[in-house]
């Protein structure tokens, strides 16, 4: 056999193998039920830990909203353009 051929015969291969491969995905259909939320439940967001220090400056206590709050604030005030002015 010729070495053309032979590319030939391995790039036809290759075609019907991507091909294949292609049409055999799984269809992704969600069931739903009527009145059901099948998703993982939110928390608040007071309720999680917060972030490492290395990556924030302000801090809350987990469950405490008021100390989230106070955190949140203290994060926007950062951010505003008029407090930052000297």
């Amino acid at each position: 056999m010729s070495a053309k051929r032979n590319s030939a015969i391995a790039a036809a291969l290759l075609a019907v193998v991507t091909l294949t491969v292609g049409c055999s995905e799984k269809e992704q259909v969600i069931v739903y039920e009527q009145g059901k939320y099948q998703g993982k439940p939110d928390t608040k967001p007071w309720e999680n830990a917060p972030a490492d220090s290395l990556h924030t400056t302000s801090t809350w206590t987990k469950g405490d909203k008021t100390s989230w709050e106070h955190a949140l604030n203290s994060r926007t005030q950062k951010q505003n353009e008029y407090t930052r002015v000297e």
